[in-house]
């Protein structure tokens, strides 16, 4: 099997591997820290999509260089007038977490560094979820200007319970990895040198199941879950979106982060 070429991400598949039961899928824009960017968002898309014609098993979902994601591009969502991203592109994010969360495989994130507000979602859109004790989460899209969107509520809510959802999402508040296993986010954290030692381990044991009974789990819980905080109401953040970027006092609380950002 060969696996497609992307700009932005990253398609591993184990060497010496008599089956392809297992790839890794990984955010390649290390020197922008894998921000989201309008193509790193449409390629996870795409390579989603790939995956659901293969007989992979397990998919490995971490970020090149020195963080898991910084997060939504700024300099995309800036744009060229400060007006915003369009609506498509607004839309991209909720699109790209669906089809990260429906993909066929099971899916492990292996999470170290930053993972900021929409590299969080990525997260959260895995099944499985390890980190390293030093990562940095962080939901800043409120300090932004902007309401936390790409149905990011729910799948918050329904990992971390409606309290912590909206203290993490209002404060903005930067939380670390044993607080994020405390709340439920990650399976669990693990040195830093250890994370992507004891994550491939994990997506080699898991290989060895029965591809029934992984899909027959996965879809299980993804439809209880969907039942307890379902996304499909979320096909209109984007519009939410375009009106926080309507709003005026959003609009100067943007401004003002975008340009403490700048001086930073």
């Amino acid at each position: 099997m060969t696996a497609p070429t992307f700009e932005t991400v990253r398609i591993d598949l184990p060497p010496r591997q008599s089956e392809n039961l297992t790839a890794e899928l990984v955010l390649d824009r290390p020197k922008r820290l894998n921000a989201l960017s309008r193509q790193l968002l449409q390629d996870i898309i795409d390579a989603s999509r790939w995956f659901d014609t293969t007989d992979i098993k397990v998919v490995l979902v971490r970020g090149e260089g020195r963080a898991f994601s910084a997060g939504f591009d700024l300099d995309e969502f800036a744009g060229p007038d400060a007006s915003g991203p369009s609506r498509s592109t607004a839309d991209l994010g909720r699109l790209a977490v669906a089809a990260l969360t429906d993909t066929r495989p099971l899916t492990v994130a292996a999470i170290h560094g930053h993972c900021v507000g929409g590299g969080l979602l990525i997260a959260a859109a895995c099944d499985l979820r390890l980190a390293s004790t030093t990562v940095r989460f962080s939901i800043p899209e409120v300090d932004l200007g902007i309401p936390l969107a790409w149905s990011g509520i729910p799948r918050l809510v329904r990992e971390i319970g409606p309290a912590a959802t909206k203290e993490l999402v209002l404060t903005c508040r930067p939380f670390g990895g044993d607080e994020a296993v405390a709340l439920g986010l990650l399976n669990r954290a693990v040195a830093d040198d250890e994370l992507l030692g004891d994550a491939r381990s994990l997506v080699t044991e898991l290989a060895s199941k029965p591809m029934f009974s992984i899909q027959a789990t996965k879809q299980h819980v993804n439809a209880v879950m969907d039942e307890i905080a379902g996304v499909g109401r979320n096909v209109h953040d984007a519009d939410t979106l375009a009106a926080a970027l309507r709003d005026a006092e959003s609009r100067q609380i943007s401004a003002r982060y975008l340009a403490d950002r700048g001086k930073q």
